[in-house]
């Protein structure tokens, strides 16, 4: 299992970038994704040399200003800026996770009622390590009959995805969902959080290689928002438009809400929930 994350991160946000986003030339016969090491050093103003120690993870302790030039040069988004130094800081000899050592599992009255006013949309309260905490009878509807829910809430949904044959089945496109619940469970210096480590240890058990292979090779910086394809065991082929909203760092929880994204979708769910139609607007996405 590899610990170098500060080095994957920078390779993978390197390789992510086609050169004409930063003024240069393709040219021929590149070998690479992205930007060379060679280019990104000199658009960065350090050697090639220092960036392949930070990379191999030879050298974990950039300086802020170096971090600010590599985030300018491949213009990250203020989430990347964040997760990048936040990855630096945790290299730092005796740098712990601020988290509480046990799960936060209590939602705070407020917090439920936004998510009832958020019904009939399927939604859900969330803690760091991906237990559903509470959800919307919408939420229910959609994820009950996929076994995720079977032992009740809290129902950790990484275990559930990793372990459970029926997620495979669930989602077409299993391989994009497990990235992502990897990349939420690697959300800045996890390795110093022990209750993400606990679980990280369990599921590298339990679920082998497609497990552990991701957690050497995926930034830990998952997508706010996006669409995820479902093939639900009642309501059939779904397109859910998926957005996460964060809530206070006190709570260190977060609400995640699926919203249909075409009309068969909002018509699937509708049924699904057993509401008029129309009950759900399709969105874009």
């Amino acid at each position: 299992m590899s610990d170098n994350e500060l080095g994957t991160f920078l390779r993978g946000l390197r390789e992510s970038v086609a050169p004409a986003q930063v003024g240069l030339p393709a040219g021929p016969r590149r070998r690479t994704p992205g930007l060379r090491r060679a280019e990104l050093a000199t658009l960065a103003g350090v050697s090639v040399e220092y960036l392949t120690r930070l990379e191999q993870g030879r050298d974990r302790h950039p300086s802020a200003a170096v971090l600010s030039s590599f985030a300018e040069v491949l213009a990250l988004t203020p989430a990347q800026r964040v997760h990048l130094h936040r990855l630096a800081k945790g290299a730092e000899p005796g740098f712990t996770c601020s988290g509480s050592p046990h799960p936060n599992r209590v939602v705070r009255p407020p917090v439920l009622a936004i998510l009832d006013r958020l019904a009939p949309a399927p939604a859900a309260v969330f803690n760091r390590i991906g237990e559903v905490l509470a959800c919307t009878d919408g939420y229910r509807g959609l994820m009950g009959p996929t076994g995720q829910l079977d032992g009740g809430l809290p129902a950790n949904q990484p275990r559930w995805l990793f372990t459970d044959p029926r997620a495979r089945a669930v989602y077409p496109d299993w391989e994009h969902k497990a990235d992502l619940a990897i990349a939420t469970l690697k959300q800045g210096p996890f390795r110093s959080d022990p209750l993400v480590a606990a679980l990280i240890d369990d599921l590298s058990l339990l679920a082998g290689p497609e497990f552990t292979r991701r957690l050497a090779s995926i930034p830990g910086l998952p997508d706010a928002t996006g669409v995820v394809r479902m093939d639900h065991p009642e309501a059939g082929p779904l397109r859910l438009a998926y957005e996460r909203l964060d809530l206070s760092a006190d709570d260190d929880q977060y609400i995640q809400v699926h919203l249909p994204a075409d009309d068969a979708s909002a018509a699937a769910l509708d049924r699904l929930t057993g509401r008029r139609p129309g009950g759900l607007r399709a969105v874009s996405g």
